[in-house]
């Protein structure tokens, strides 16, 4: 009687809970795996049995709250759908296929703190309503075809500690107005066609710890302000157009300082 009341009660909450994930959220789901080709997924889903045995998704309270399908085989394009999870806070469909463009629906989820759509074949400029998920922590777009400046609207999200927005298209100078990302920890430009100086306004970021601003057409000089930040202990700034060949350091505060230091014992930028 106890075996069998125990196996009554198991399969009612599973049943209980998967009737409460709401038809527009497993909707938004589904429409995900319709677009993006989910028959050929690396790990699919069988979309009949209860969405907390998906892959991938995690529920909390009944609702979706994180997405990661990363290196899963998704191609296609993203469903403007995906905007109905509004209580999502991790999106991950990173080294994937995906192409086109990001859904403006996204900037429906509110309560977004991770945006990973890296290694995909995103294009278009990088969208100015990504600057609406004010609770965005990390942002990592690299490894698409985005192209156009970076929008200086970005530089409203007070709450980043990643931006990577590295191996794209991206093309004008590093905005000034970056100083106001005061949580930021890593910040990768790589391999883009940003020109113009560094901005002596990152030397306001004091909590910045990787700065890789590689293989871009920058010019000048490190900011001799550089070495009052305490954190920074990864820094990459080779294969640009500036007045000296920098090293690349990867873990070694010490050393930053010393050759920031060097460096403009000979080539002293003083700029307001």
């Amino acid at each position: 009687m106890n075996i069998l009341k125990t196996t009554f009660v198991c399969l009612f909450t599973t049943l209980f809970s998967f009737a409460q994930v709401s038809d527009t959220e497993k909707s938004a789901l589904i429409a995900l795996h319709s677009a993006t080709n989910g028959s050929d997924w690396n790990t699919t889903w069988d979309i009949t049995k209860p969405v907390d045995t998906w892959y991938g998704i995690t529920l909390e309270n009944n609702n979706v709250v994180a997405i990661d399908l990363s290196f899963n085989n998704l191609r296609g394009t993203l469903p403007q759908e995906l905007g109905n999870l509004t209580h999502l806070r991790e999106l991950n469909l990173g080294l994937n296929k995906l192409e086109g463009k990001i859904p403006e629906t996204l900037s429906k989820l509110q309560s977004l703190t991770s945006l990973e759509l890296f290694l995909n074949h995103f294009s278009g400029t990088i969208p100015i309503f990504v600057a609406e998920l004010k609770n965005l922590e990390t942002l990592s777009l690299y490894s698409n075809a985005f192209s156009g400046p970076i929008p200086v609207e970005l530089m409203t999200l007070d709450n980043l500690e990643i931006l990577q927005l590295g191996s794209n298209f991206l093309t004008g100078t590093i905005p000034n107005e970056i100083m106001a990302l005061t949580k930021l920890k890593k910040l990768s430009l790589i391999d883009n066609k940003f020109e113009g100086i560094i901005p002596v306004e990152l030397s306001e970021l004091s909590n910045l710890e990787e700065l890789i601003l590689s293989e871009n057409k920058l010019t000048g000089n490190l900011p001799l302000q550089f070495s009052k930040l305490s954190k920074l202990s990864t820094l990459m700034v080779s294969d640009n157009n500036m007045d000296s060949e920098y090293v690349t350091v990867v873990d070694d505060n010490a050393y930053i300082k010393q050759m920031i230091t060097t460096y403009n014992d000979t080539y002293v930028v003083q700029r307001d």
